[in-house]
């Protein structure tokens, strides 16, 4: 019999807060997150307005040294990670240090070190490109820093699969529980692309919403004037552990993970099917390995980017999956925007509070009803309900489907 999974310590940072109960407590209230892009001059992009993380300060949190050899997914990462061990109580040793692992992907990694080093490359040659450029670019490398960083040495790999990749980083994280490779992952995504290349490229694919004027209801999933997602930024990372050594230490138990289901699209590069059908097959699937009936699932943590043909697609499959046992559904990107690798990481924080907070939080600018969109969206203002069993969907260009079903211990 495979160990039971659970979930001991939460960390998080995006454009609602710098901690993960930060972000829950402003996701609960309604908050929005977004507003015009500060890093850079963005006046002359189609879209202006992306979820800014606010406030961050990466020498003081982690180190002149340290954060000036880290692009800024791992800096978001590496802090995340630290949160999440903290708040999992776990103490780090020479005698368990071997039985913890890190599985924490970003879906496009250092975007930002790599522009900036082709500029220095361009106007000063190449004798002036920076010698840890390979090492802050690659995408892996935010697992690899949260392992050094904590001193942990089981299992370490960086899952990329564009917005589902902090889903799967934890789906996949939990396997290697139950299998007994390891007594403790620290799972997640990171993400820190917001830079004129990244922007621009995702302008090009007529991707972002255009309400530049109106950021503050520019991400509206469900929406019928719903019309493209909000690049975000930040990290999600938490602490699983095998039931037996959560309870021999002591630990506090906050959720246990009862589902994991994956699949492909085989469809499009970015574009899902109209009927949702990859994203359906998953659902499916983390139902099945969950053995919870459809009734059991009390709410739906959407992929929800704002975009046309995704929610529709979306709304779609989870009719399909659901049939008439329909439970209720919300975006919390209506109020951060999209933070592509990290979403489906700091989603899943956002379910586990959930369930221990008795909130299903809203999908924020839901003012216009699309007649192909019939689902109940929690609109505007946070639900009150008894919550035992949350679903966390995650899907990524390229046809990448996940989703976890997280539950009550």
């Amino acid at each position: 019999m495979s160990e039971r999974v659970v979930v001991t310590g939460v960390g998080a940072i995006s454009p609602l807060g710098l901690t993960a109960e930060q972000t829950w407590q402003a996701a609960v209230q309604g908050q929005n997150g977004i507003g015009p892009i500060t890093a850079f001059d963005a006046s002359e992009f189609s879209c202006s307005i992306a979820g800014e993380v606010k406030g961050w300060d990466a020498e003081s949190l982690l180190g002149r040294r340290q954060a000036r050899r880290a692009d800024r997914f791992s800096q978001f990462a590496l802090v995340a990670a630290r949160e999440a061990v903290a708040d999992s109580g776990l103490e780090i040793t020479d005698e368990n240090r071997a039985s913890i692992g890190c599985y924490i992907g970003s879906g496009i990694g250092g975007l930002l070190v790599l522009e900036e080093q082709v500029h220095q490359l361009r106007d000063r040659g190449p004798s002036r490109t920076s010698p840890f450029m390979i090492p802050e670019i690659i995408a892996n490398m935010a697992s690899g820093l949260v392992s050094i960083d904590l001193g942990v040495e089981g299992p370490n790999i960086a899952i990329v699969t564009a917005c589902a990749t902090g889903a799967h980083s934890i789906g996949e994280a939990a396997e290697v529980i139950k299998r007994g490779s390891a007594n403790v992952m620290l799972a997640g995504g990171a993400e820190g692309a917001i830079g004129p290349i990244g922007l621009a490229g995702f302008c090009a694919g007529r991707a972002l919403t255009t309400r530049n004027e109106d950021f503050e209801r520019a991400s509206r999933p469900f929406d019928k004037e719903r019309d493209g997602f909000v690049a975000a930024e930040g990290a999600g990372v938490v602490v699983l552990e095998s039931y037996s050594h959560a309870k021999d230490r002591g630990a506090e138990i906050q959720a246990e993970i009862l589902g994991y289901g994956l699949s492909a699209d085989a469809f499009h590069i970015t574009q899902p099917p109209a009927d949702g059908g990859g994203a359906a097959r998953a659902m499916r699937a983390a139902i099945g390995n969950s053995s919870l009936d459809l009734n059991s699932i009390d709410y739906v943590n959407a992929h929800g980017t704002s975009t046309p043909a995704g929610d529709l697609a979306e709304t779609n499959a989870i009719k399909s999956v659901f049939g008439e046992c329909l439970p209720p559904v919300s975006s919390t990107k209506s109020m951060m925007g999209h933070l592509i690798g990290a979403a489906g990481a700091v989603e899943f924080m956002l379910c586990v509070n959930s369930i221990r907070d008795g909130v299903v939080p809203p999908t924020i600018n839901y003012e216009i009803p699309d007649p192909e969109l019939d689902l109940d969206y929690v609109p505007n203002v946070a639900r009150e309900i008894p919550v035992k069993h949350v679903m966390s969907n995650s899907f990524g260009f390229g046809g990448h489907n996940a989703a976890l079903i997280v539950g009550a211990v």
